[in-house]
């Protein structure tokens, strides 16, 4: 064994993505989706409040500065007259006493200090600190070049501490939110478990269950809906998927039962040749009933999958009557029966299904016409450009009982059992075969029965490529 070559390839199986998607709960993420939400929301909005609030402290700050270094300005300007520099040092010294949350430095127009504060209560080179200059002219020099500083530190652990407070009813705010959604959502969503506990309650044994809202909801209710009529339309198919097992067994026991019977019978004692012949060809013809069952549904289930004609070239459907009249001219004559055309049409179609189509119409027709009647075929256009083709066979007789009419395509399904000839049985797949072949070309059966008429057909229909 190469080994080589089994470590080259095993880095491809470890490296597969998964396909399978991922799951995720609704009402998690519908949490964490609002719970985000309400952060930004909240942080967008609480950050303007700390935005607002911040300048309002600097406009306070300056509004103070202002009013501090205006009374600064006056009460210099007043010692200067009075007594000099020595006046106002001693003025400045008697503000700072009862101002400690300022700091004043005060310059000579030359650059050298006339006043400092001695020990500032704060640190003046915090940036919580924030300042202001100022000017005041002298009578001995030039004009005093003083800074105000004022002590905003207070304001600013304020300020830290409600931004922290607003960090935190954010962050509280937008838990609050995720927890009262997800436990809104898992309450709203509970009718959803209620349809998932419902729809597992049903299975093979109680397919007429379904599932309902104890109090209905709009959004769910069209789901409701359509879940039920699935339910119903599976509940039908399965009920006539029974049917039709049950009637293929039906089927194909009699002619095993007679195959069985008859070998049994030519096995029970010594039988010449004439004899043994007479049981093999009784045999092939129910081996080759038993053949013609298997064969239709075979064809029936290749169209049930979808399976579409295969169109051929435009032909005339008065001829191909004609043809399939032909071949079943022998068991007219037997009944007496003739048989009129009228109409006539072109369309591109698969002509041996058609004619297939055509031959189990008219067999039926034969079958069940009242002895030496006239049967009719007519053929018309199903629409009025042309691009369709209705036909049916008419033949005097019976009337069919009208609920009996929507099934007269379904598989082994017979009006009546006591109408099927014991000399020519038949096993009940000519109709549904009938309509299969106008599905495969976009048609649909027909069947209708009154006044002794009986109308069976099918509507063909161009494929989208045909011209018009």
């Amino acid at each position: 064994m190469n080994t080589t070559a089994l470590n080259t390839h095993a880095p491809a199986l470890v490296d597969k993505p998964c396909e399978t998607p991922c799951t995720y709960s609704i009402g998690r993420r519908l949490s964490l989706l609002l719970a985000a939400q309400t952060v930004i929301g909240l942080g967008v909005l609480l950050a303007f409040i700390y935005g607002a609030t911040t300048m309002l402290f600097i406009a306070k700050h300056d509004e103070e500065l202002q009013k501090y270094s205006s009374v600064l300005v006056e009460v210099l300007r007043s010692a200067d007259a009075q007594g000099g520099e020595a006046e106002m040092k001693a003025k400045l010294a008697w503000l700072a006493e009862r101002s400690p949350t300022t700091f004043v430095e005060v310059r000579r127009a030359d650059g050298s200090t006339f006043y400092r504060d001695a020990s500032p209560s704060f640190d003046i080179n915090q940036q919580s600190s924030r300042g202001m200059a100022f000017s005041v002219p002298t009578k001995a020099g030039g004009p005093l070049q003083g800074q105000l500083l004022l002590d905003c530190s207070r304001d600013a652990k304020t300020a830290r501490h409600m931004a922290l407070l607003l960090i935190g009813t954010v962050l509280a705010g937008g838990a609050l939110v995720g927890w009262g959604t997800f436990w809104r959502v898992r309450c709203s969503l509970r009718p959803l478990l209620d349809l998932a506990a419902q729809t597992k309650a049903i299975d093979a044994r109680r397919l007429g269950q379904r599932i309902a809202l104890a109090e209905p909801a709009v959004e769910l209710q069209p789901v409701v809906d359509q879940f039920n009529g699935l339910m119903q339309r599976v509940e039908r198919t399965y009920v006539q998927l029974e049917g039709f097992n049950a009637d293929v067994a039906h089927e194909l026991r009699t002619p095993l039962a007679n195959l069985i019977g008859q070998t049994e019978v030519a096995l029970s004692r010594e039988r010449g040749v004439a004899e043994l012949e007479d049981t093999l060809v009784s045999n092939l013809e129910e081996l080759q009933r038993m053949a013609a069952i298997v064969n239709d549904m075979l064809f029936l289930a290749q169209a049930d999958r979808g399976v579409k004609a295969r169109r051929g070239a435009a032909v005339s459907m008065a001829e191909v009557v004609r043809q399939v009249v032909e071949f079943h001219e022998a068991p007219m004559e037997e009944r007496g029966l003739s048989v009129t055309i009228d109409g006539d049409a072109q369309l591109p179609m698969d002509e041996p299904l058609v004619k297939r189509a055509l031959s189990n119409l008219l067999g039926n027709a034969i079958r069940y016409a009242t002895p030496n009647s006239q049967l009719c075929v007519r053929i018309a256009h199903a629409s009025a450009n042309g691009r369709g083709v209705q036909l049916w066979v008419e033949n005097a007789g019976p009337a069919i009982d009208p609920s009996h009419l929507p099934r007269m395509f379904d598989r082994f399904f017979r009006a009546d059992a006591a109408r099927c000839e014991l000399e020519k049985p038949h096993h009940g797949l000519g109709l549904s075969i009938v309509a299969a072949i106008a599905r495969m070309h976009d048609g649909m059966p027909t069947a209708e029965s009154s006044g002794g008429i009986t109308r069976v057909g099918f509507s063909l229909h161009a494929g989208p490529n045909a011209a018009a």
